[in-house]
């Protein structure tokens, strides 16, 4: 397998007033190309902020965080954001999509930051809500959608740069069972697909359709293990 993440003792301090808050105390977490892997924790044990050292978005305290062997916490923050504009597809909680914007034009975001051709930004964005269902929800606003439907439009966005890694932190958090089942079966296509899919999750039936689970636990990896999926 080829590796595309790569945690060595890597810990994440957060200072808060006099007091420093250690959200990561020595992780050590490999994630191969095309995994499908569940993280999972009760609150405060480091969850999100895992996340945010695997994608990009925050430098570890201490430690190495290796994406395709680049070490993160030597890159630029120029050289970071091209990491995970190019490579990286986030998906949230919140949906955070622009309210006056329509579907198609929210999707088109990460193309035109990326300073793609308008024409181009709009034929990828159409596409990737086809791929997610929303083939006939491309100019309705936020306001005209469901929960289910403005997850998908998230879900689009994260895929129109085509990253090889999709990092979902609580993407069915404000969903209801059936839309959160609905939601983990586009994460299962994209895995079969040959993308490498990472979610942050509280719901064990949820985590139970990953390839593998890790379990953390004040900061520290406490299980990690392999599922049937």
């Amino acid at each position: 397998m080829i590796v595309m993440i790569e945690l060595k003792e890597v810990t994440k301090d957060y200072p808060m007033g006099e007091v420093v808050y250690r959200a990561l105390r020595g992780i050590d977490l490999r994630i191969d190309e095309r995994e499908f892997i569940a993280i999972t924790g009760p609150s405060g044990s480091g969850k999100s902020t895992l996340m945010h050292v695997i994608g990009a978005l925050h430098r570890p305290t201490s430690g190495e965080a290796l994406f395709d062997g680049e070490n993160l916490g030597t890159l630029s923050r120029e050289e970071l954001a091209r990491i995970r504009n190019e490579k990286i597809g986030f998906i949230f909680q919140r949906f955070f999509l622009l309210p006056r914007s329509t579907a198609l034009q929210n999707v088109e975001l990460p193309m035109a930051y990326a300073g793609e051709h308008p024409k181009e930004r709009r034929a990828q964005a159409q596409a990737c809500l086809d791929r997610v269902g929303l083939a006939d929800h491309a100019h309705h606003n936020p306001t005209q959608l469901s929960g289910g439907e403005s997850q998908r439009v998230a879900i689009a966005r994260a895929l129109v740069n085509s990253p090889r890694l999709i990092l979902a932190d609580e993407p069915t958090g404000n969903l209801d069972s059936r839309t959160s089942e609905e939601i983990v079966d586009v994460f299962i296509s994209l895995h079969q697909e040959g993308r490498t899919v990472a979610i942050v999750t509280h719901e064990p039936e949820i985590a139970a359709r990953a390839q593998r689970e890790v379990v953390l636990r004040d900061g520290r990896i406490e299980e990690d293990r392999h599922g049937a999926a």
